[in-house]
């Protein structure tokens, strides 16, 4: 009861700043600072880590790329490698906030600071392109269906900081962007069609042009799975998105049954939760000589091309992992009560993973042991990738750089026209 009182009078205080927004639209922006933030500010993740460190290594000629963060071991870690940082209530996080012409965010402009983002252009890199209705296309979401006046009185402060339909989405393909049309309210025009820039990390530093910048955590896992690769390991991991569903998981797992036939095979199996999942504490427990557990706040594309065979649900990491035409299970072990319970999808389940299908730890035994002899199944994937994604390649970040560029350059939102010193 007091967790969810703190919540509402968090929440409803909001009221107060509401002026601060007002007054952010009248400071003139600069098209050339452009503020990034990722996950509500938590992290340094996802699409916006890998456009700020493509424009920090090759585009500081052109822009001033910020990064803003709620957490200040994120900035503290930045700045001791040489890049620009600041928490988002700091004097200097408050000024670039005010003054950046571009905000980039994978969630909403509350990534960065959406109370000092009036006037500014906003580019939603999105956190993925998956298979499940999103947003405005999810009827379960009652932040963008209120289904009655009281729920929308209580969502409409929520809405006005979330996505708007003149801010610009990241969309990775034409078929996506007929999607994202529908989920983000928007028009055609707002939607930017490249690839995500974290694709970006799948292929070599010379193809991306981006060193990447790994935490301790990161940078232990990576040698760690490199170490067993020479070994003749092979890496499977394990990432599920988040559901209620999801705890079933211990109910058809027998890890150390499983750990006995990973041995036997000499696979490693790396789990990387959800940042949302509510097991963290279960799969943190997990000790077994050929599992580990990855905490979640890792940023998956640090060490995703080092896997071999992934296993997943419904996460939209699938689609990135097509890139690397590798074998993937697909594990529904929940698949009723997942499908009775959840969002539809834009496209057929099967056409969209056309891959191994396991309900059991049986049959994910036997699909591992099968899929790492023959994948058979890359024809149908190919298919699968061509509709997710319009390019392939290391470039992703270069590229929209230039398309963000020339947003920023003609600097108007929501029809007003900006002042550039």
């Amino acid at each position: 009861m007091g967790t969810k009182l703190t919540e509402r009078i968090k929440y409803w205080s909001q009221l107060f700043v509401l002026p601060v927004y007002g007054f952010s639209f009248l400071v003139p922006r600069n098209k050339k600072i452009w503020v990034f933030g990722s996950t509500f500010g938590r992290r340094f993740a996802e699409n916006p880590r890998y456009l700020y460190l493509y424009c920090a290594q090759n585009e500081k000629d052109n822009i001033q790329p910020v990064w803003i963060s709620h957490r200040k071991e994120i900035v503290d870690f930045l700045n001791e490698k040489g890049y620009e940082a600041y928490t988002y209530h700091s004097l200097k996080g408050i000024y670039y906030s005010l003054r950046a012409g571009v905000y980039i965010f994978d969630n909403y402009s509350k990534d960065i600071d959406f109370w000092l983002s009036g006037g500014a252009s906003k580019v939603n890199l999105w956190h993925g392109s998956g298979n499940k209705r999103t947003n405005h296309d999810n009827v379960f979401d009652k932040v963008r269906h209120p289904r009655t006046l009281w729920e929308h009185w209580c969502t409409w402060l929520r809405r006005l900081s979330d996505e708007k339909s003149y801010h610009y989405t990241l969309a990775t393909s034409d078929a996506m962007a007929k999607i994202f049309t529908s989920a983000f309210a928007t028009d055609l025009d707002h939607i930017i069609i490249e690839g995500y820039p974290r694709n970006d990390a799948l292929f070599s530093e010379k193809e991306s042009g981006i060193t990447n910048l790994c935490t301790e955590l990161e940078q232990a896992l990576l040698l760690h799975l490199m170490s067993l690769k020479m070994q003749d390991q092979k890496i499977a991991a394990y990432m599920p998105t988040f559901r209620d569903s999801e705890k079933v998981f211990f109910d058809v797992m027998d890890l150390e049954k499983f750990n006995e036939f990973l041995q036997g095979e000499q696979i490693t199996l790396v789990t990387k939760l959800h940042p949302k999942s509510k097991l963290k504490q279960e799969f943190e427990a997990i000790h077994y000589s050929n599992i580990v557990n990855a905490d979640a706040e890792i940023d998956v594309y640090s060490f995703l091309k080092e896997v071999d065979v992934l296993i997943t649900d419904y996460s939209s990491v699938y689609t990135d992992f097509m890139l690397l035409n590798r074998p993937v299970i697909a594990f529904h072990y929940d698949w009723e009560l997942y499908t009775a319970n959840t969002r539809d999808s834009y496209i057929d389940h099967d056409v969209y993973m056309p891959e191994y299908k396991a309900k059991t730890m049986e049959e994910l035994m036997d699909g591992l042991h099968d899929v790492l002899q023959e994948d058979s199944h890359q024809e149908q994937r190919l298919q699968s990738r061509k509709r997710m994604f319009q390019s392939v390649d290391g470039k992703s970040s270069q590229r929209l750089f230039r398309k963000v560029w020339e947003i920023a350059d003609g600097m108007r939102c929501q029809g007003q026209d900006v002042r550039i010193p």
